[in-house]
């Protein structure tokens, strides 16, 4: 999910609105303060808030598995430990970014979380951000902690996949829209997705048509999305396109906080373009 801004400060009414949306859509579940709620940028407070206000939105509909994550592991387990009070269902923790952890240091960190709190831990692998990969053997060991659950898989890398899901009982989830059929393709569940936030319908028709053994209609999802993706997305930093589109779908104001800035005019009109070909603007 995004984080709504309005005037500079998280636009709570809106978050709720948001989520509404995704609920009716049919999501199985909310993944607030992730990359694409702009977490970095968002104080502790305002972190925690927005959990809050998610999981008492979703009133038990769906799950709900926040962003928890952190390059410190004492803000982490703070974070995880106010999910779990809230209620969430589970956590989503991305690999500690900047300071680059040796393999030992990845998986002491999640270890350490994951013997704090009961609820299940998603271990978020996305090197392009966080500098530095999780290693499949440190996963495989990550795996045996009892609620070490599931791993979002934005390594771009389909052997590393492979290797985490025939190697473990892990819940292989994608961290990249356009990757969601290849990696279901090799046994992974579903996707944490970007473009669901405009267009859940037809992820979840993706993924559903995966689960469901239909090849012939995941691929006709996947090639529609995937241009929608290339697209949208390589506009500029994620989530800078998605708001944008919000906006102009009149679901979002489209503020983002700094170091991130708006879409430029030329940009913005590629973009509209991209929805018009979609079939979410008119010609």
């Amino acid at each position: 999910m995004i984080t709504p801004f309005k005037n500079g400060k998280v636009d709570y009414e809106a978050l709720e609105r948001n989520a509404e949306f995704l609920i009716r859509a049919g999501v199985t579940c909310l993944v607030p303060v992730g990359t694409t709620g702009e977490s970095p940028t968002l104080s502790h407070e305002e972190h925690e808030l927005v959990i809050t206000t998610v999981v008492r939105a979703a009133q038990g509909r769906c799950k709900v598995m926040p962003g928890t994550g952190s390059n410190s592991t004492s803000e982490a387990l703070s974070l995880t430990k106010w999910a779990e009070k809230t209620g969430a269902d589970a956590a989503l923790v991305v690999a500690p970014y900047y300071n680059k952890p040796m393999q030992e240091g990845f998986y002491e960190h999640y270890k350490a979380l994951a013997e704090a709190v009961d609820i299940p831990i998603c271990v978020y692998n996305i090197p392009g951000r966080s500098a530095k990969n999780i290693e499949p053997d440190t996963i495989i060991r990550l795996a045996e902690i009892p609620n070490i659950k599931m791993v979002k898989e934005a390594t771009g890398q389909m052997d590393q996949a492979s290797r985490i899901i025939s190697q473990t009982d892990l819940t292989v989830l994608s961290g990249d829209d356009s990757m969601t059929l290849p990696h279901m393709a090799v046994g992974a569940k579903g996707v944490i997705s970007v473009v669901g936030n405009i267009v859940p319908q037809d992820m979840i028709a993706l993924c559903s048509a995966m689960l469901n053994n239909d090849l012939p209609l995941a691929q006709e999802l996947h090639f529609k999305t995937f241009q929608l993706c290339r697209d949208m997305l390589s506009l500029a930093t994620n989530p800078i396109p998605v708001k944008a589109a919000m906006k102009i779908l009149g679901m979002d104001t489209g503020e983002l906080r700094l170091p991130l800035t708006p879409l430029t005019e030329a940009q913005e009109s590629a973009l509209m373009e991209t929805l018009k070909r979609y079939g979410l603007l008119g010609i």
